[in-house]
């Protein structure tokens, strides 16, 4: 498969495809508005996303209707403890040639695709879960010495269970610091309950048709890089970022007394990205703070490590990002 070819996107066609994206998903996906709207966020920035809820709230379901509604290639990896880095990137296989030779031919894995569902990934042992490092990072695989890239665009996917279920195992932060995203995915109101049965026990189900190809989702990623961002809103996510290190001069209270460590420079990226594309979406081309406190608990919550304390008190990270938030100041242009 070759690599798409970047579309030339304006911003009233950014919000019309955007919009056209969210619709399609909303045929199927009751609600979660907010999750969808973080998921389309990364998609958007060729990042990847982590969704994390309990089994049944319709996390595998949200992403396959994404993959429906994208035309791009697809692929599913069912995470599981006897799963093999081998299953996922793929190997090298002897085969016989035509004139009676043997050579080795490699075979990819499903982790060659452009849209690509990691399915309960902290099912499967920290051994196989690094062997999604490269690929999300680098957007390569190396396989035998030999290193393949991976075709643009490319995004990771992926669902995990919370870790106080059974046969669960932490990913390591290395991993979850390559996520653009955590999103929680929260149980649904009783009214959208009532329209999901509604909607999933009958005869007809739902379905989203493709609205925006490969060369399109490029094409809103290029147009989101090159908005420019003012310098205080700049300064302020570095701020941002500094007041989550509980060793910092700048640390909010709540980080220094309950956070172990913060967040990296990819937290700072993620906010600035998800910021701008945020903007894009309300078809703003000014970034303000308002889009930043939108992305900042996505953009966080998995970059910021609760010290004991604050597990026994039984705090998130949410709870000390909304302190960080209304700690650092925020100045005028």
């Amino acid at each position: 498969m070759s690599e798409a070819v970047s579309a030339d996107i304006g911003l009233e066609q950014f919000g019309e495809i955007a919009r056209e994206i969210e619709a399609e998903v909303g045929k199927v996906i009751v609600g979660q508005e907010d999750v969808v709207r973080s998921v389309v966020i990364c998609v958007l920035a060729g990042g990847h996303a982590l969704l994390e809820g309990v089994p049944g709230l319709g996390k595998t379901m949200l992403i396959r209707t994404l993959g429906d509604v994208l035309d791009l290639k697809f692929s599913r990896i069912q995470f599981t403890p006897d799963l093999m880095p081998a299953d996922i990137v793929g190997t090298d296989i002897l085969e016989e040639t035509e004139d009676g030779r043997r050579e080795f031919r490699f075979q990819a894995g499903p982790i060659f695709a452009n849209l690509v569902l990691a399915d309960e990934i902290n099912r499967a042992t920290p051994k196989t879960q690094s062997a999604m490092l490269e690929a999300m990072q680098e957007k390569t695989v190396t396989v035998a010495g030999r290193r393949y890239e991976l075709d643009a665009p490319f995004f990771v996917l992926a669902t995990q269970n919370p870790l106080e279920m059974e046969g669960t195992y932490p990913l390591p932060e290395a991993q979850l610091d390559r996520f653009l995203f955590k999103v929680n995915m929260p149980f649904p109101e009783v009214s959208e309950l009532i329209a999901i049965l509604e909607r999933t026990t009958g005869v007809e189900q739902p379905q989203a048709g493709a609205v925006a190809d490969g060369a399109q989702v490029i094409g809103m990623g290029r147009l989101a890089l090159s908005t420019p961002i003012p310098t205080h809103v700049n300064e302020y996510v570095a701020r941002v970022i500094v007041a989550t290190h509980p060793d910092s001069e700048d640390a909010a209270a709540l980080i220094r007394q309950y956070a172990r460590y913060g967040a990296s420079p990819r937290g700072a990226q993620a906010l600035i990205i998800g910021a701008k594309i945020n903007a894009l979406l309300e078809e703003r081309s000014n970034v303000s703070y308002d889009d930043v406190a939108a992305v900042a608990p996505a953009a966080l919550r998995h970059r910021i490590l609760l010290n004991f304390e604050g597990q026994a008190e039984g705090l998130s990270t949410d709870n000390l990002i909304a302190d960080v938030l209304t700690a650092v100041p925020k100045v005028t242009s």
